[in-house]
């Protein structure tokens, strides 16, 4: 027992080490989420009837003047918002838990609204998302700035799909794939997500242009934070001497437009990531859930409370994407059929709306368990 406790309560242990910035990091990103959905709503004069950070038993709660009930429940693994007349997606205004709604309650029922309200709602809770994300990027930005370096190659690795292409010390990157460079992590950033797909590097080598192609390959790296990641990588190498590290320092404006931008490339990555996962060109170990984000906290909180802030930040984008795909129950299903309403000038029946959330639900449920595998047994 006297060795047990230690390993539990320490600043290392179970409980301080990994639970504690786990609920911290995973709280926020729910809350904000909840709440992007919970402002707007009520802006569009919507009734809230409950608002709740976890599922199951409540522990905590209160009403405000309004008759919201806010709550902390038992399994803190999401959240959710209940609207006045629920929010069920197959439910319509002529079904009897809305019927037995007082005049007064239709008037702020979910289901009586116009289907520009109720898009606005849905789609307010991933935008909370990204939101944040700028949010936290922006402080890091003026408070720390960055450090970038000359995107030119100072070493090209013998047998390497640099080597291959024809890369010679020297040459500076202009373009990858079309898109503009001005820094070598910008080349690190398009490259690591591209395994096995040809690219065109535009170069310049003694004042003229030169496009050569290259192959990224699968290698094996730690990330800031110690996990092992397999990323694209072409051979050639940036050094100290060539690249000449600087360190750039944003003003608050200049800091969130960075932010902006930086969030806006996390979110195509994180879209380039998936579409490869699906047609398995991507390490299904890649994928990760509550066990894995809980081992991310606890090796960020180690590594300072600002570390803990970005993963809140990298979280919430990433929830606020997976939430806008259009499979039903996430948010992006509803905005679909949201969209198939306003286009046919009528709600989609309740009929092929049911069948259609019996899948997505199945969709969703399949991937928490395979992401739970994962995490578990799978890597």
């Amino acid at each position: 027992m006297g060795e047990f406790l230690p390993s539990v309560f320490s600043t290392n242990g179970l409980l301080i080490g990994t639970l504690v910035p786990f609920l911290f990091v995973l709280t926020v990103v729910v809350f904000v989420h909840e709440m992007g959905h919970y402002l707007v709503g009520r802006w569009c004069g919507i009734g809230v009837t409950v608002f709740s950070i976890g599922f199951g038993p409540e522990l905590l709660g209160f009403n405000d003047r309004k008759g919201t009930r806010w709550k902390l429940c038992a399994i803190p693994l999401g959240g959710y918002v209940k609207f006045v007349g629920d929010m069920s997606a197959t439910s319509s205004k002529a079904d009897p838990h809305v019927r037995l709604l007082t005049p007064e309650e239709r008037k702020v029922a979910f289901h009586t609204q116009p289907v520009w309200k109720r898009a606005a709602t849905v789609v307010a809770g991933p935008m909370a998302n990204f939101l944040l994300t700028i949010a936290v990027f922006t402080v890091m930005f003026s408070l720390y700035g960055r450090i970038v370096t000359d995107p030119i190659v100072a070493e090209v690795r013998p047998d390497s799909p640099a080597a291959a292409a024809g890369f010679m010390p020297g040459d500076r990157f202009l373009r990858v794939d079309g898109a503009p460079v001005e820094t070598f992590s910008d080349v690190q950033r398009i490259v690591s997500g591209r395994a096995g797909d040809p690219l065109v590097f535009t170069m310049e080598r003694d004042g003229q242009e030169l496009d050569l192609t290259a192959t990224p390959e699968i290698t094996e790296q730690k990330d800031a934070l110690g996990n092992t990641v397999k990323v694209g990588v072409i051979g050639v190498v940036n050094t100290r001497e060539v690249g000449q590290p600087r360190h750039v320092a944003y003003s608050p404006p200049q800091a969130f437009v960075q932010a902006v931008k930086e969030t806006g490339q996390i979110i195509a990555r994180t879209g380039q990531f998936l579409k490869r996962f699906v047609v398995g060109r991507e390490d299904k170990c890649q994928l990760g859930g509550p066990v894995k984000i809980a081992d991310m906290a606890g090796k960020a909180a180690q590594l300072g409370f600002e570390w803990l802030v970005q993963l809140v930040a990298l979280l919430s984008v990433g929830i606020g994407f997976l939430n806008l795909l259009p499979i039903p129950p996430l948010d992006g299903g509803h905005l679909v059929f949201y969209g198939a309403e306003a286009v046919m000038r009528r709600p989609v029946s309740e009929r092929t709306m049911d069948a259609i959330y019996r899948v997505g639900f199945f969709l969703v449920l399949a991937f928490m368990l395979f992401v739970f595998w994962n995490d578990l047994f799978g890597c």
